[in-house]
């Protein structure tokens, strides 16, 4: 199956304007996110896709193909669809990589193209073993249940499952939780279906784009990654994110 890498990346950031173009060290910030999305072994070939000429022109300069997508799109999948109609093609799958995590490991990307060259795979996320309670408890954090298969259940931005009579502190000694790591890769055909679902009332409850998919019957499979990766949504993550290369 030939399976294509898209980076979305807007300049339009209510909390760090511009942020693809930011500086870590010698590289900009999409810079960092597309080589390291080259180097993984399941991506047949990489484009960003923009919907600002100030990142498409600097993503030109270090040599990357770049695709001029829709500004009035409400999130990276729909962004994704348009570049797969654009280019056409026989693509058999899509992996959505975030734009806004510089630190990415190829070995990531490999775990959802290898689940997506798995038989009856519609879409693919990874997942996080949770250790810490503050994490466990964060809203920002969103977790996720899995079915033996590893499949998705449900994401909450809330614990799941609750331990009646038990002290919160104590959960994670009576159950393994796990945090959504928000990469996905997508089939193809799955992909052109999932732009045209309305809005759904787990979406809107919990604010997460994934919950529409479910809510709509499609399936979600999970594999899970040790490594902590790193977003950057503001200047101060930024400066954090510097202080990893010295």
């Amino acid at each position: 199956m030939k399976i294509l890498g898209i980076i979305p990346a807007r300049f339009a950031s209510s909390r760090f304007p511009g942020k693809p173009l930011a500086m870590i060290g010698n590289m900009s910030m999409i810079q960092r996110v597309y080589i390291q999305a080259t180097l993984a072994k399941g991506l047949d070939s990489v484009v960003v896709a923009t919907d600002d000429d100030r990142i498409a022109e600097h993503v030109r300069g270090f040599g990357a193909e770049v695709i001029m997508t829709s500004s009035s799109h409400p999130s990276g999948t729909d962004r994704c669809a348009e570049v797969l109609n654009k280019l056409g093609g026989d693509w058999g799958g899509v992996v959505n990589i975030q734009g806004d995590e510089p630190f990415i490991k190829p070995g990531q990307i490999d775990l959802i193209t290898d689940c997506l060259n798995e038989d009856g795979v519609e879409i693919a996320t990874l997942i996080k073993l949770i250790s810490e309670t503050s994490e466990l408890i964060n809203p920002n954090s969103p977790k996720v249940v899995i079915r033996q298969n590893g499949d998705a259940i449900y994401f909450s931005r809330q614990p799941l499952p609750y331990f009646k009579g038990i002290d919160i502190d104590k959960w994670l000694a009576h159950h393994t939780y796990y945090k959504h790591i928000g990469i996905y890769g997508y089939r193809t055909d799955v992909l052109s279906k999932l732009t045209l679902l309305p809005l759904g009332k787990l979406e809107i409850a919990e604010s997460l784009e994934q919950l529409r998919w479910i809510e709509n019957g499609f399936s979600i499979r999970t594999k899970v990654t040790d490594f902590e990766t790193i977003a950057i949504d503001t200047p101060e993550d930024l400066t954090r994110a510097k202080l990893m290369l010295v």
